[in-house]
């Protein structure tokens, strides 16, 4: 019996949330008195022996080309091999793309129950319950799983990264890899970008910026503080930016850091891909904007005079000016 981690690597490197899922799953395997063990599927570039520094005891590797292309439905085969062979009763996923593609598949295939977005550890003083965000993040709500197998997919940035100095076994598992049944016909790539849904600082601009040509705002400052940049959705829709920038309820939900939005009124609907944030910077001239309600700081005034002397500030604290 053991607790499995699934990690999430992108062109051979370890995603951050898969980190958070590998201290999430070694707690609770400490909390049940086990063990926490990866799996990992496709090549990589990095050491997998790292992973012992997050509570890892032994990572599986299933290193094949094969895997490089995601295919919901081969990770799945795969994954519920190990966890048959492992014994594994607990299979931990970050909530992200990755992790909503398998989890409910996987939960289907071995008859687990699954909880998504939890944001705590199990309490298992009274059977095993998961805490998880419910309504847009607006709520919290406690889930029992009773099933002998459970899935728990873990909201990006909700569980702090404690490390050691800890190194992890590698084994080969060997497992039975079926033929997708569809096929890459190109990836086009978003080059020399932070990633969106792995940044720590978001910068992100509304209608309020008035125009494409403005947007210079945005991505200076963002460039100055190691930010992925972002945007609402009329600015996505009126294409002044590219729909992968579009964070909100109908676009990319993201837990950074910090979250700086730049002329968003904060519309419900964007808020409820953005409330996660660990602190939300508001700048905006509408004073009844309903995005101050939910930040934690707030500037009113006009973005055109406010944002450059931010970025002047932020120029002089890193002796740049």
């Amino acid at each position: 019996m053991s607790v499995l981690v699934f990690i999430d690597i992108a062109e051979g490197q370890i995603k951050k949330a898969s980190f958070e899922a590998a201290c999430y799953g070694a707690q609770t395997a400490s909390l049940m008195g086990t063990k926490a063990e990866a799996i990992v599927l496709g090549t990589f570039n990095e050491d997998l022996s790292i992973l012992g520094n997050y509570g890892i005891s032994k990572v599986h590797s299933v290193s094949d080309h094969a895997l490089n292309n995601f295919d919901s439905q081969v990770f799945t085969k795969v994954i519920a091999e190990a966890v048959e062979s492992l014994g594994s009763e607990v299979i931990v996923f970050a909530n992200n793309t990755t992790g909503k593609a398998i989890g409910p598949r996987l939960s289907a295939k071995i008859k687990a129950g699954i909880v998504t977005g939890a944001v705590a550890l199990p309490d298992m003083s009274n059977g095993f319950v998961v805490r998880k965000t419910v309504f847009s993040g607006k709520a919290f709500a406690n889930i029992g799983i009773t099933s002998t197998k459970k899935i728990i997919c873990l909201n990006p940035n909700s569980f702090n990264i404690t490390k050691s100095d800890q190194k992890a076994e590698v084994a080969t598992f060997n497992a039975v890899i079926p033929a997708s049944k569809t096929a890459v016909v190109s990836v086009n790539k978003v080059t020399g970008e932070v990633s969106l849904s792995e940044a720590d600082i978001v910068v992100s601009g509304g209608r309020g910026l008035k125009g494409p040509e403005n947007w210079g705002l945005v991505t200076d400052l963002a460039k100055l503080l190691g930010a992925a940049t972002a945007c609402s959705r009329p600015v996505a829709d009126i294409h002044w930016r590219p729909h992968h920038e579009h964070v909100g309820q109908t676009g990319l939900a993201i837990a950074p850091n910090l979250y700086i939005a730049i002329g968003i009124s904060g519309a419900i609907q964007h808020l409820a891909g953005v409330n996660r944030s660990k602190v939300i910077v508001v700048i905006n001239k509408d004073s009844e904007a309903p995005f101050f309600k939910a930040a934690d700081y707030g500037i009113v005034g006009d973005a055109f005079e406010v944002v450059p002397k931010i970025i002047e500030a932020v120029k002089k604290l890193k002796g740049m000016s």
